[in-house]
């Protein structure tokens, strides 16, 4: 979808499709601007498309893939019966969730390197960006995807199935998605802002001050944390059985 983005922007983005794209915008209502940050840039470049509505389908696709991910890593040895053999190594269990958080962090690290670098490459070669803006937005995911990845893999421990798991997981995604976004649409709501872990990526606070709130990281390192714990507390004490 990016690639064909790239690819097709310099050419339908003319002076007369940007006024016929100004005049549409003036429609909407400012709080839905806001929520894809629209406000906040126009998408009169590739890049600007990027940092609205392109920037939404990154967190959700890093959302969904680390959520599946945490929720099936350790699931899975269950679901598959190869936890029975890991059960007779000497093994402890700690051990096992530990490589396998090891792992997930690994692989949600690379999306978000990859996307990052795929998106890069092809932003040079449409035009001029805003290269540390592009940077730090580029890192947002990561504040998202370790803390559902982590929330995922503790639901899982309550779990045996992994076709259970992959409703929660894409649930839990899709309903942290839609508080965010109706957290900018209006102030009467704008407390479930509190209940979304979209909340931790705060790309506005990037774009506008070009510059990470490190606050954000910090809560989203502690949400981590406690789950991981908890994954570790109740794996050791699930039964197989």
């Amino acid at each position: 979808m990016f690639l064909v983005v790239y690819l097709i922007y310099p050419y339908i983005i003319t002076d007369e499709a940007m006024k016929s794209i100004d005049e549409m915008m003036e429609i909407f209502p400012p709080e839905v601007l806001k929520a894809f940050n629209m406000d906040m840039s126009s998408i009169s470049t590739a890049y600007g498309w990027f940092k609205t509505e392109g920037f939404t389908f990154v967190l959700l696709v890093i959302g969904f893939y680390v959520s599946l991910l945490g929720g099936n890593i350790l699931l899975k040895e269950e679901s598959d019966k190869t936890i029975e053999y890991l059960g007779v190594l000497p093994i402890k269990r700690s051990r096992i969730v530990l490589n396998k958080i090891f792992v997930g962090i690994f692989y949600a690290l690379l999306i978000v390197l990859l996307l990052g670098l795929f998106n890069y490459v092809a932003l040079s070669i449409t035009g001029e960006f805003n290269h540390k803006e592009f940077i730090l937005l580029s890192l947002t995911p990561i504040f998202i995807g370790l803390p559902f990845f982590c929330l995922n893999l503790f639901i899982s421990t309550f779990l045996r199935k992994t076709k259970k798991i992959i409703g929660v997981s894409l649930g839990i995604v899709f309903i942290s998605y839609v508080f965010s976004v109706l957290s900018e649409l209006s102030s009467k709501v704008e407390f479930l802002k509190y209940f979304s872990l979209y909340t931790l990526a705060d790309t506005r606070n990037v774009i506008s001050a070009t510059a990470l709130n490190p606050w954000m990281i910090i809560i989203s390192l502690g949400i981590s944390t406690l789950f991981i714990i908890g994954s570790l507390v109740r794996y050791s004490q699930k039964e197989f059985i």
